[in-house]
């Protein structure tokens, strides 16, 4: 009989604290942030792809240049090949090959560099714009912001002021 009292009072006690926490949970301020939208539509996110593609272009230049050198000297490999002495054919093949190879690996290389140098000024875009959205949740008395969420009601979305303070140049 005993255990029976000490489970309805802990079922008791277990529902009165769900519901306070219900309650409490009713007054809570609750907001979201798009972090896709600060990184397409913030004018940081805009400087940063602007600077990366500045940083950058010459070397992808160089890079659509070679490839098409190498595609060239493809097809001109392939149309001459019927007539080429053996030797001759063999040698082109391995210096093709050769190419090719140098081609690969310098464009690895571009696009891990281009991809670290990338996600540092993403980080730095979301560093500044973390920033803001504490200025708006202090200043508007949020108790909880959230950055990912499979479902949100637009209500909830302070996405447009975050990214007004931050085009506006605020937290720098």
């Amino acid at each position: 009989m005993n255990y029976f009292l000490r489970r309805c009072a802990a079922g008791l006690w277990l529902g009165s604290l769900l519901v306070s926490v219900h309650v409490q949970a009713q007054d809570a301020r609750i907001g979201f942030v798009s972090t896709d939208r600060i990184f397409k539509e913030a004018s940081t996110a805009k400087a940063a792809q602007v600077k990366l593609e500045q940083e950058f272009s010459k070397r992808e230049k160089e890079l659509v240049d070679l490839g098409a050198s190498l595609k060239s000297t493809a097809e001109k490999l392939e149309r001459d090949a019927p007539t080429l002495p053996e030797g001759q054919r063999v040698s082109r093949q391995k210096q093709l090959v050769e190419q090719d190879r140098d081609f690969q690996r310098k464009r690895r290389e571009f696009q891990e560099d281009l991809n670290s140098r990338k996600n540092e000024e993403l980080q730095q875009v979301l560093e500044r714009a973390n920033k803001v959205v504490k200025q708006v949740a202090e200043a508007e008395k949020f108790d909880l912001i959230l950055q990912d969420a499979v479902y949100v009601n637009p209500r909830l979305d302070i996405t447009d002021k975050v990214l007004k303070v931050l085009n506006s140049g605020g937290a720098k």
